[in-house]
């Protein structure tokens, strides 16, 4: 690799910079994650910040760069999410006129934050890359600076700013697991340490449908597109500084599916009380497929932002709950007459469960005129007692099936 342009010294101007202007995240132990993994695991907190990630800093080190001509005729940047936020509340504490250029099918959500740090949103494009091009073209007309997510040295240093606060915090650190999109994070964070402890391992982790850095390093053959959770990491082809910083000092990049993501978002809510995005929660989907490589190190996980829709992560712990048993949909078959289905609730309830929902099923081809069957959804306490419950219901004539998808493992 030729001399990168990002160094120790300037990651810790960048921190000197900082100081008073972004959060300086804690760094916490997970013991429940240390059990479950037989690691010593923890957590360095980037969804702590005032915009939900980590993007605020590089953001920040990138606008305080610019001289007053660059100021006063304003950036550009392109981002569907936690770069926009960054850049937008950094630039409207300076002063600086400020563009966002999103995606069409940005959520509202995401672009109402935006506009409310003070930047100027304008949609384009049906792409990341479609918004870019789109992007640079106005940046050229109007004489904008663009403020790059990730293949700027500055910005890069900006990040690695995390880098020196988990040596800080823990000087005992064997290994630090990172996620990856375009590479501005693992590539700062990379460079502080190994400048700083070179034997600490630092690995990154990115989504199965969008392994751009591990295609470029080693030509993994992920797929490169799709639907996923973790869109903060959706980053197609990784920036040419980046790569060459992570060839050189990221030592393993492991992939995760979209089920292994979504489990470390539910894993962290639920163990430690932290919201996190997709992108956030790779890294402990990583360990939690990796473990036995770490057994017996310390190991740091960068939870790099905490941006997730409300809805998103309401179906996510309530799919957790069907996963562990406590959540489980019955079809019960009852005679259609009345007092069954008080019948059926008092089996229930006195069997410990909770009913939430109940539907009512008389027009089935399938089962006799004088039956009638019932989906019901309860609140259980793990698959024996959903196993205790079927048995129950069918030892008082009411016959039940499990329909919810841990069929298989309460059965």
């Amino acid at each position: 690799m030729t001399k990168s342009p990002v160094t120790l010294d300037t990651i810790r101007q960048a921190q000197r910079q900082l100081r008073g202007h972004v959060v300086r995240t804690p760094l916490v132990a997970a013991p429940a994650l240390s059990e479950m993994t037989g690691v010593d695991v923890r957590l360095k907190l980037e969804n702590l910040q005032l915009t939900g990630a980590f993007k605020a800093r590089g953001a920040l080190i990138r606008l305080i760069s610019l001289p007053s001509e660059a100021r006063r005729a304003g950036v550009i940047a392109v981002s569907a999410g936690n770069h926009a936020q960054g850049v937008a509340r950094h630039a409207g504490r300076l002063g600086i006129p400020a563009t966002i250029v999103m995606p069409q099918g940005t959520p509202l959500t995401k672009i109402q934050r935006t506009e409310a740090l003070g930047a100027a949103v304008v949609k384009r494009g049906e792409s990341y890359s479609e918004a870019e091009e789109f992007a640079l073209a106005l940046a050229a007309e109007k004489g904008l600076t663009m403020v790059h997510p990730f293949d700027d040295p500055l910005v890069i240093a900006g990040q690695g700013t995390i880098g020196l606060e988990i040596l800080e915090d823990c000087p005992e650190v064997d290994a630090v697991i990172v996620p990856i999109g375009g590479g501005g994070l693992i590539s700062g964070i990379a460079t502080a340490i190994a400048a700083e402890k070179p034997q600490v391992m630092v690995d990154g982790v990115q989504a199965y449908t969008y392994a751009g850095m591990s295609g470029a390093i080693s030509g993994f053959g992920g797929a490169i597109g799709g639907a996923t959770l973790a869109e903060g990491i959706a980053v197609k082809k990784p920036g040419k500084l980046t790569r060459s910083i992570c060839e050189a000092l990221v030592r393993d990049i492991y992939t995760v599916r979209e089920t292994d993501i979504e489990r470390g978002v539910e894993i962290l809510f639920s163990a430690h009380k932290q919201i996190a995005e997709g992108a956030g929660a790779a890294p402990l989907a990583a360990l939690l497929a990796n473990h036995a490589r770490f057994a017996g190190k310390t190991v740091v996980l960068v939870v790099s932002g905490g941006n997730i829709d409300p809805a998103l992560l309401a179906t996510i712990l309530m799919r957790g709950l069907a996963r562990e048993g406590r959540l489980t949909r019955l079809r019960i078959g009852i005679p259609d007459q009345p007092g069954a289905l008080a019948g059926v609730a008092r089996v229930i309830g006195e069997a410990g469960a909770n009913i939430v929902e109940v539907h009512h099923q008389r027009l089935f081809l399938d089962v006799s005129v004088k039956m009638t069957e019932l989906d019901v959804l309860v609140e259980t306490m793990g698959f024996d007692h959903v196993a205790d419950l079927v048995e129950a219901l069918g030892a008082a004539g009411f016959p039940a099936r499990v329909l919810s998808s841990n069929a298989q493992a309460a059965g």
